[in-house]
């Protein structure tokens, strides 16, 4: 992957609908060249997925938690059972005192106490700990660097 690449990738980030030809004029490549690193990107599994950016309040799930789960056994093996929480955002396995780090965004604090009710019927599942967010200063995609301007 060279600054060209990297430039496509900052480029698709701001926004992912721009023509192949605009693309192109912003990295300095013809439509066509673009689209073919973008295939490539795709292909190498660079680009996971193109999907849109929703604001969740205006859906109204206004309430962002990050949960923190206390296992007593290995939770490596409940990713069917967390993924199965649409409310659920991120799962991640962490090192430190819990054991997994969830995303989760609701409605509201009783339906975030249901994801809750819903964490302990997992096995191994012992303790969560959950920090609502009072609000977010910036959320921001995966730095690009490269080493142009």
């Amino acid at each position: 992957m060279d600054d060209v690449d990297r430039r496509l990738l900052e480029e698709l980030q701001r926004d992912a609908t721009q023509s192949y030809a605009a693309l192109g004029r912003a990295v300095g490549l013809s439509s066509g060249a673009a689209h073919e690193r973008v295939r490539k990107l795709r292909d190498a599994g660079v680009i996971r997925r193109t999907t849109v950016e929703v604001d969740p309040v205006a859906l109204d799930y206004g309430v962002l938690a990050y949960v923190q789960v206390h296992a007593n056994a290995w939770m490596g093996d409940t990713h069917d059972a967390l993924a199965a929480v649409p409310e659920i955002e991120e799962a991640h396995i962490v090192a430190g005192a819990a054991t997994l780090v969830l995303k989760v965004r609701t409605r509201g604090t009783e339906e975030l106490q249901g994801v809750l009710r819903r964490l302990y019927e997992i096995d191994g599942v012992s303790g969560t700990e959950a920090t609502v967010v009072l609000e977010t200063f910036f959320e921001r995609p995966v730095h690009v660097e490269y080493s142009g301007t």
